[in-house]
């Protein structure tokens, strides 16, 4: 099929898909009757929508260019380790965090640890690195989603990218996570069957299954792809020697599974939820399901190498498969899937921004003039807001240089570093207190900042071990073990978290019995996982086929 015939249908797909997010997102809106409804979905979400918009917004432009064009370069393994930790920050998060800060039915995750310390100071400074570190992960996704629009159409950048803002902006605005919620699981659906069924034609494309594997193991062009530690000869290797890959993928698997289990783009959608045991259903789920996703698409996309091993920028890896390795319908569902990804993550962290702003910086500042939260005013304030920022977020993306995967990773990784002890601090410690979290989120964040550009443009070389990230999380843990110590916690504080820990249980025994179904169904597919793994990549791999 031509070239010009073919981008005709993935112009009809994007903009099919488009026109259905935004008539979505507008039924939503009218669901929409007060703050409740716009910033947490009138916390009635079931098990399918949290499970949809957690794999939704965890999954972006990041995870489908960013992360694929790593593999493609030699680590498909390495990647699969770091998920492996990684994706057990779900349970981790639903069961030791989410559960709680769902007793006291905050509207945003700043609140929540204003409501907790009793302090309008801890709820402005964690609502400002919310803002800082959503809205530079905002970025690298809108980056990432114009480019490959760019590049498929041949639209030019900057229309490629007011397009992209002006749609997420569209069935962000009116419906909020009301909207957002329903749209993150519809495009959840095709990405993740987009990613599945594009799997084993990249592979029959290359050469078919086990030739593949046997190509890629004795692979001179990327040797040791395959192999646990990756490709750590030639220009462009990323690690020295084996163990610097290793330690890379076991520090920033750790990293990762504290940023899922307490960023706000993911402890958010908790809020959002029916009851306490849709939370441990949907952490369980979303935790096997995004393993599937990613043992699936990243041993796949390796194989790319051996048909190109010379695309560039990397980051187009999978729009290019898609392009020249697929059947057109196929083609046109991947790379929709992946604005989907992309769209899906930018309409949750522009949501989350938006409210913060008006709920946890305008109010805790007392700088609105509307003091009924209640209403349409209020309403009509964090819609604005919305606007704004996606305003701001145009105009810095159209002048930063490309770097999807590096500035997603960083910016997830701010969460780490300043919320990651204060979070389980504020459940499981009686003696944490509103000085502890001050500090601890404050200096952890600045900590990783600091670092961050020293590292970037100074001359400071860390270790693997010792990144940024873990130095931002030891600061902040010493900051609010002292800043406890120094003043603990008052009356209200431990009134407060009595109220959030007495609060979680009590489910009837059905609604228990449903919980540990999920759980059952999870080590099932774990194990089938782990089987398939064993006989279509390690089998052929050792010579055993």
């Amino acid at each position: 099929m031509p070239f010009t015939e073919w981008l005709n249908w993935f112009v009809i797909g994007i903009i099919t898909s488009l026109i259905l997010y935004l008539a979505v997102g507008t039924y939503a809106g009218r669901l929409v009757k007060d703050v409740e409804d716009y910033y947490v979905a009138g916390r009635n979400a079931p098990t399918l929508l949290i499970v949809g918009t957690l794999v939704a917004s965890f999954l972006s432009t990041v995870s489908f260019l960013g992360e694929v064009g790593y593999s493609y370069n030699g680590y498909p393994i390495v990647l699969l380790i770091l998920v492996v930790l990684n994706v057990s920050g779900y349970v981790i998060g639903a069961y030791f965090f989410g559960r709680y800060i769902y007793q006291l039915k905050p509207l945003t995750l700043p609140e929540y640890f204003g409501e907790r310390f009793d302090s309008g100071r801890v709820q402005l400074v964690s609502a400002l690195t919310l803002i800082i570190g959503l809205g530079v992960y905002l970025i690298a996704v809108s980056q990432g989603i114009s480019l490959l629009v760019a590049d498929v159409t041949g639209f030019s950048y900057l229309t490629s990218l007011i397009l992209v803002v002006g749609a997420y902006v569209g069935f962000t605005f009116y419906s909020g996570s009301q909207g957002v919620v329903i749209t993150d699981t519809i495009m959840f659906l095709i990405f993740t069957f987009a990613a599945i069924v594009a799997a084993p034609f990249i592979i029959d494309s290359a050469g078919g299954w086990p030739n593949v594997i046997y190509q890629l193991s004795e692979s001179t062009v990327r040797p040791g792809i395959l192999s646990w530690h990756g490709t750590i000869t030639g220009d462009g290797a990323y690690y020295a020697n084996k163990w610097g890959s290793l330690m890379y993928a076991i520090t920033f698997g750790i990293v990762w599974m504290v940023v899922v289990a307490v960023s706000p783009w993911q402890t958010s959608r908790y809020i959002m939820a029916k009851s306490e045991q849709t939370i441990l259903r949907s952490g369980v789920a979303t935790m096997l399901i995004i393993a599937a996703i990613y043992a699936t698409l990243h041993l796949s996309v390796s194989s790319i190498s051996l048909v190109n091993p010379d695309i560039t920028p990397t980051d187009t890896v999978f729009i290019w498969a898609a392009q020249n390795m697929l059947p057109v319908w196929l083609g046109v569902i991947v790379l929709s899937g992946i604005v989907a990804a992309g769209m899906s993550s930018c309409s949750t962290f522009l949501s989350l921004i938006g409210f913060s702003l008006t709920n946890d910086v305008f109010e805790v500042l007392d700088l609105s003039t509307i003091d009924d939260r209640t209403g349409n005013d209020y309403l009509a304030l964090s819609r604005l807001f919305v606007v704004l920022f996606a305003v701001v977020v145009l105009g810095i993306t159209y002048y930063q240089p490309p770097a999807v995967l590096w500035i997603g990773y960083f910016a997830a990784s701010i969460f780490a570093a300043s919320w990651g002890p204060i979070a389980f601090a504020s459940v499981h410690w009686k003696g944490v207190s509103k000085t502890g979290a001050l500090w601890g989120i404050a200096l952890g964040f600045v900590t990783i900042i600091g670092l961050q550009g020293v590292v970037e443009y100074g001359s400071l070389t860390l270790p693997t071990y010792l990144p940024p990230e873990i130095l931002g999380f030891l600061v902040s843990l010493a900051a609010v073990v002292l800043g406890s110590y120094v003043n603990g916690p008052t009356p209200s504080e431990r009134e407060r978290r009595t109220e959030m820990v007495e609060g979680v249980g009590g489910a009837s025994p059905a609604e228990i019995g449903r919980t540990l179904l999920y759980t059952r169904v999870t080590i099932v597919g774990a194990v089938l996982l782990s089987v398939g793994l064993a006989v279509f990549y390690y089998a052929p791999y050792a010579g055993l086929l």
